[in-house]
């Protein structure tokens, strides 16, 4: 059987954890300009606040809410505890996300599934809701339905239908709004409906990965307990540049800030690029994307700023455009061991810049071209970044 743990509302409650007083009152917590809402407690969410939505937009809806800046590092910490005790559960287990892991276990009773609950909510002090199942899928639909701190198993059919009754394709994890409109075209609503479905048309419908959940769905495990890393297939770093601009000193500026931030996770990983793609959403125009080779697999600050230079004229079209988010994209990825290195690379300023920023603090020393964005670097809670999270393996 596969178990999934799924903390409740974690960013407010690792907030709760260390300001306990902010139980039960309606929190939200802020993305990395104290802007947006990235999570908000079951609260807030009552109040009508939905994730996404800009703090002066939701006081007026919820003038009661309490706003926190996010602070992943501490997010971290609390995970890697919760992740610590299912391992002491369990001898497989993948962490999927800074909040949920998946476990095999032998044991799939209620009293199992709770005094796991209850000891990830001593021991860290995050409640989470879980669910016990034949198939990962399964078992995450089961948690899901469990919230807020509860417990699910499924022992047979009778509980796998009644859990896919009336319950809408899109809680299927992998079936997001686009499949499901396909779905919908052919009479495919529900759960129940997917799983009733012919295999080979949700194979035709949907490919092998439609295919592999329907197997799922109906009880046959296909999608594996993933204990290690999968391979990168790409490396992205980006976001939201805080409030739309067209101003050519901070579009470039965040340009800068990213690569650097590119390399910085290249470094860590011990991979290199054969291209550089750079993506640019306006508010005022649709988004654009382009790709560059790199002269070799790269993984260093110049030759990734040079390719992210060169784009950044041919995707920001027009220049009047409003920017406001950006993405720099590493592809082509190979280990850096294996690459073939130029006689004209200066691999030494590099090697220096990332050993002072290993020894005095991230950003400590960084490209002129960012000093434009006071805003960021003097918010420490930029100093940690979500994105060492990849796909949804994190640590």
């Amino acid at each position: 059987m596969i178990g999934h743990v799924d903390a409740d509302c974690f960013y407010v409650s690792a907030e709760r954890v260390r300001y306990p007083h902010l139980q039960g009152m309606p929190v939200g917590v802020l993305g990395n300009h104290g802007a947006c809402i990235i999570a908000k407690s079951y609260e807030m969410k009552a109040a009508g606040v939905p994730t996404g939505m800009p703090i002066w937009e939701a006081t007026p809806i919820c003038p009661k809410g309490v706003f926190v800046k996010r602070d992943f590092r501490w997010y971290e910490a609390l995970s890697r505890k919760m992740l610590a005790i299912v391992q002491e559960a369990s001898p497989r287990v993948e962490f999927y996300s800074i909040d949920e892991q998946f476990f095999t276990t032998t044991e799939h009773t209620q009293e199992f599934a709770g005094r796991l609950q209850g000891e990830i909510l001593q021991r860290v002090g995050v409640p989470v809701s879980i669910g016990i199942a034949p198939t990962k899928t399964l078992a995450k639909l089961i948690s899901d339905s469990s919230k807020p701190f509860g417990c699910g198993v499924i022992h047979n059919d009778r509980e796998r239908l009644a859990l896919l009754r009336d319950r809408p394709v899109t809680d299927i994890t992998g079936i997001a709004r686009r499949s499901a409109k396909r779905l919908a075209e052919h009479g495919i609503h529900t759960c129940e409906d997917f799983a009733n479905a012919d295999r080979a048309f949700v194979r035709w419908l949907l490919t092998k990965r439609g295919e592999d959940l329907w197997w799922e769905l109906n009880g046959t495990p296909v999608i594996p307990i993933l204990i290690a890393r999968p391979r990168h297939k790409f490396v992205s770093r980006g976001g939201s540049i805080g409030k739309a601009s067209c101003d050519p000193q901070r579009v470039h500026a965040f340009v800068v800030r990213n690569v650097e931030r590119l390399v910085e996770a290249l470094t860590h990983y011990r991979i290199c690029c054969d291209s550089l793609i750079l993506t640019l959403l306006f508010t005022n125009e649709p988004e654009r994307s382009l790709r560059s080779s790199l002269l070799g697999s790269r993984a260093d600050f110049e030759a990734l700023l040079e390719a992210a230079m060169y784009l950044l004229p041919r995707v920001w079209q027009p220049r009047s455009a409003y920017v406001h988010y950006m993405h720099v994209i590493a592809d082509g990825l190979r280990p850096l061991a294996n690459r073939q290195r130029s006689l004209f690379e200066q691999s030494q300023l590099v090697d220096i810049k990332h050993r002072i920023n290993n020894e005095m603090g991230r950003f400590v020393l960084r490209s002129g071209a960012t000093l434009p964005l006071v805003d960021v670097y003097g918010d420490a809670a930029n100093e940690y970044d979500i994105c060492d999270i990849y796909g949804k393996s994190c640590f």
